[in-house]
């Protein structure tokens, strides 16, 4: 039986303006890693053999109605305008609608050098692949929107970094791959008619019932206002914030410098490029907002009256920082079995925080550990504790059962740095079992998991992962 496919294409439609029509390479010797039965059920794949998926997702065979091309976009990178970015390393398949009647992009990660690729030859190695696959899996099942992993192929060949390592492909299914670069590069190269164009198929695919482009706006600042305090609330540092890595659907997108805080520390900084501390787990929201402040500058040349949609746009802009700090509130609120917000439950909130941050407390055990009592175990001032302890049970004294509230918010298993980059050591050594327990774990990150207690335990110093990279 062959791998099949129903692929329904729209993006393709819109002319060659938007993308360059692309094959993927053929991989020398494709070898399954992983596929996601349960993510390609959903999307109405046909399944055939190991060889036949490997054939498949490593762009080696391509099946019946696909129609693979590589997205044109720009972006700001660290603040700076880049104007042409695009998939350098990254070939879309094709869409299909799944079993929830959404449309969903299937993007093949790492096969092979297209027009965006600048310099580079378009290849992964088995590392970044690997992570995506772990951590994007990680997050669909904590409830966080983000791209899915459906398969993970080893390619056969060597690609070259600092060194020789094993080449491999991540297949990544998405809402869409539209960003707010997308957009950024036909506003910068005044070709309107483009802009309109793809701002009418976004609308139509991804909001069909926003108020035309001040309404595709709203959406987008909405989807980003949900995303960013759910980041916050599982200590989650994306790392590369950059406005081609924000995706207008409001889906985590690109798994590279990216990373889950161990101690906490609002100023905590993974991606080893950020030297300056943009994309810091503190700065996000403000980020968010920034991001989506260029997004509105590219569409302010559709509105009819200029000077009153940028008026517009900015007073949404700022009504967008008061949501997100609500969003916030409700997301820790939530953490601490707190239903209802009262005008206090912030300093009850960054009491806590502040007692983490001062003592370098375990972010992910800490909060779990509220439930059965044991938290003051993770603080360093154990006095200020029990004032702070005494004080949140008052608080929650008339909530309804806010233990199970905080089980279904608190998760006990993350997928840590450590245990991440020693599951990719073992794989280029030939042995994927860590790989498939650590995804096998964080399919079910709340609760007990207590054959699973090692993988919440921190890293020793010795095994602190100080910095992530992109998956270049």
């Amino acid at each position: 039986m062959k791998t099949s496919i129903p692929f329904d294409n729209s993006l393709a439609t819109l002319g060659d303006a938007f993308f360059t029509r692309q094959a993927p390479e053929p991989a020398p010797a494709p070898e399954l890693i992983a596929y996601n039965d349960v993510l390609g059920d959903d999307l109405g794949i046909t399944k055939g053999s190991d060889d036949d998926l490997a054939a498949v997702f490593s762009g080696t065979a391509n099946p019946a109605g696909a129609d693979p091309l590589a997205q044109l976009y720009a972006g700001h990178q660290f603040g700076t305008y880049n104007p042409q970015l695009g998939d350098g390393r990254a070939v879309l398949l094709g869409e299909v609608i799944d079993r929830d009647g959404q449309r969903r992009d299937i993007q093949l990660k790492g096969s092979g050098r297209t027009p965006y690729s600048r310099g580079g030859d378009g290849k992964a190695w088995l590392g970044p692949v690997l992570r995506e696959y772990v951590v994007s899996e990680a997050m669909h099942a904590l409830g966080i929107p983000t791209t899915r992993a459906l398969a993970a192929v080893s390619t056969g060949e060597q690609v070259y970094r600092e060194t020789q390592l094993p080449g491999a492909i991540v297949t990544r299914v998405a809402a869409s791959h539209i960003r707010v670069g997308t957009f950024q590069v036909f506003a910068a190269r005044q070709e309107y008619d483009n802009l309109r164009i793809l701002t009418d198929y976004t609308i139509k695919r991804h909001c069909p019932d926003a108020d035309g482009t001040k309404g595709l706006l709203q959406s987008a600042m909405d989807a980003q206002t949900k995303l960013i305090p759910v980041w916050m609330g599982v200590g989650f540092i994306h790392g590369v914030m950059n406005t081609d890595n924000c995706q207008i659907a409001g889906e985590t997108i690109d798994y590279g410098p990216c990373a889950f805080m161990d101690a906490f520390a609002s100023d905590r900084v993974f991606s080893s490029i950020d030297r300056g501390a943009r994309y810091s787990y503190a700065n996000q929201p403000d980020i968010a907002i920034w991001n989506m402040a260029q997004l509105a500058t590219s569409l302010v040349p559709l509105m009819p009256d200029k000077e009153q949609a940028i008026e517009e746009f900015t007073a949404m802009l700022h009504v967008m920082k008061d949501a997100l700090r609500g969003e916030w509130l409700s997301v820790f609120a939530a953490k601490l079995g707190i239903t209802e917000l009262r005008h206090d439950d912030g300093d009850l909130i960054a009491e806590l925080l502040e007692m983490m941050e001062n003592g370098g407390s375990d972010f992910t055990n800490t909060f779990s550990a509220l439930s059965d009592g044991s938290a003051i175990d993770h603080i360093t001032d154990r006095t200020t504790y029990r004032r702070w302890h005494d004080k949140w049970q008052s608080r929650i004294q008339d909530e309804n059962d806010p233990q199970t509230r905080m089980a279904s918010k608190n998760p006990t298993i993350i997928p840590r740095n450590h245990q991440i980059e020693a599951m990719i050591q073992s794989a280029v050594a030939g042995d994927f079992a860590p790989f498939h327990r650590l995804n096998a774990a964080l399919l079910t990150p709340f609760g007990d998991n207590a054959e699973n207690a090692d993988l919440k335990r921190p890293p020793t110093q010795q095994e602190i992962v100080p910095a992530t990279f992109c998956g270049t």
